[in-house]
């Protein structure tokens, strides 16, 4: 036995004797947690854009988005109930891609999450300026990564619990919005924009008043929407009885699409013309202080606030997980892979939050908060479709090299290899249209920079002592496989 595979074996032996994160989450806090992950700040706060400049085909582009993105979500699940020792997607990714694949996978979706929070930071800052006229921005931001970092530090059950809370805030807001604006619609409401009626989705141009390329832009802004839809694959290493809890959560995500997006968006286009929505504006706030509610106008900038923290609750959690995997694989520092007394990864909290400063640093490095927050979302957007595409490449793979496990799983992903190649080419679609417009052709250009440098930290990370173990393993789990399957 080489030297090089008995290091692998030893680590992997003193890995098992470390201790692990626990699964307490329960199957309550994983569908609030898909919820959550569903709707996501992009709803809230970049519908109005969206609406703005797509029109009614907008209702399309998010159905679209969702019934693509359900089919990702079924690949993940599938992988990860194959094997129960993968923690979350870049495990797999590692596992059946090649190292490589693992560490670019876990950076990037810490990457992600980071540009994502620091997103939601900004929101959070736009919003309490609205409930707060003056307030200096610096304040809310800070105190938003500081309640977070209180709100995970204790066990990931308070984390479950929090998000629970703040998914249900999110729920409640939109069957409240849908209730009231039936109301409207069925009493005939009038307002300056006119009457409240269905037959507003078709008679201001149609459905796709902006023609073809109205309805592209609408994609480069709604995807942004949909980031987080893979939280539960991140949370499968702290999740009780997984075989069961996550295809609950991931098969409910198109009726969640339909009524949370969908819904939500018909009854906004109903009560108010398409043409009356701006960029920057939240429709739902909007809605409700047209009803002459405003009073819940108020409560709703609050829930849209709830939104933006719990989706940044969500970015610390899964940040924090990655790089805690990461540091266990020899692909970060190793003071990232400890856990505290309550089996939570502490350090890489820490870390989390340190780099949220950066948005509230962002705030005052221009004059438009909206500008900013579209600079950010982009970048966020297309890093998330890198990690959606590898987790569709590790599928391939996956039922190349193990068609035995593919055909014994209970959970197989629908419409197999060829829905795959469908959704890649809908990612390569969705790159197109970032290219359209000049703010997102700008984001675009500007995220190659990351992959760079992430090309280059793995050159150097490939030659740690406790990388080449995991390589180690991994070989010798491939050559199992090859002499198994002859």
């Amino acid at each position: 036995m080489s030297e090089q595979t008995t290091t692998g074996q030893r680590t992997a032996s003193s890995r098992d004797s470390e201790p692990h994160l626990s699964r307490s989450l329960s199957n309550r806090h994983i569908q609030l947690l898909a919820i959550g992950g569903a709707i996501g700040t992009g709803l809230f706060m970049g519908s109005g854009k969206t609406i703005s400049v797509a029109g009614p085909s907008v209702i399309f582009v998010y159905m679209i988005i969702g019934f693509m993105l359900f089919f990702v979500m079924r690949a993940m699940g599938q992988l990860l109930l194959s094997n129960l020792n993968y923690k979350s997607f870049s495990d797999f990714a590692g596992d059946l891609l090649g190292p490589w694949a693992g560490f670019f996978t876990g950076w990037t979706y810490w990457f992600c999450w980071v540009v994502t929070g620091v997103a939601d930071v900004i929101a959070i800052a736009g919003y309490a300026n609205e409930l707060w006229p003056g307030i200096q921005l610096w304040n809310p931001g800070l105190a938003t990564i500081v309640i977070l970092l209180l709100l995970n530090l204790p066990t990931v059950k308070t984390f479950g619990e929090t998000e629970f809370w703040f998914a249900l805030i999110k729920i409640v807001a939109i069957v409240a919005l849908i209730a009231v604006g039936l109301v409207m619609i069925f009493t005939g409401f009038q307002s300056d924009a006119g009457t409240a009626t269905f037959t507003n989705l078709w008679n201001h141009g149609g459905f796709f008043p902006r023609e073809f390329m109205g309805f592209v832009a609408g994609f480069q802004i709604a995807v942004f929407a949909f980031v987080g839809i893979e939280l539960v694959g991140t949370a499968a290493a702290e999740t009780k009885n997984p075989e069961h809890n996550l295809p609950r959560a991931i098969n409910a995500i198109p009726l969640r699409v339909m009524l949370f997006y969908v819904g939500a968006l018909v009854i906004l286009m109903s009560v108010t013309p398409w043409t009356e929505f701006q960029a920057g504006h939240s429709p739902f706030i909007g809605m409700f202080s047209l009803a002459g509610l405003g009073i819940a106008a108020t409560v709703v900038n609050l829930v849209v606030l709830t939104s933006a923290m719990s989706s940044a609750n969500s970015g610390i959690y899964s940040t924090s997980r990655m790089v805690y995997g990461l540091a266990n694989d020899g692909d970060a520092p190793k003071v990232f892979g400890r856990l505290s007394s309550r089996k939570v990864p502490q350090n890489a909290l820490f870390l989390s939050c340190v780099l949220l400063l950066a948005g509230v640093a962002l705030l005052y490095a221009g004059k438009d908060v909206g500008v900013a927050f579209d600079m950010v979302t982009t970048v966020s957007a297309v890093c998330f479709m890198f990690v959606w595409s590898i987790i569709l490449a590790s599928y391939l793979v996956f039922r190349k090299r193990r068609p035995e496990l593919h055909r014994a799983s209970t959970f197989k992903m629908p419409g197999g290899i060829p829905v795959v190649w469908v959704v890649f080419a809908f990612f390569a679609f969705l790159v197109w249209a970032l290219t359209t417009q000049p703010d997102t052709l700008t984001a675009l250009l500007v995220t190659p920079i990351w992959f760079a440098v992430l090309g280059a930290a793995y050159a150097v990370v490939r030659r740690s002592p406790l990388h080449q173990a995991r390589v180690a393993e991994w070989k010798a789990m491939a050559a199992a496989e090859t002499a198994s399957a002859s």
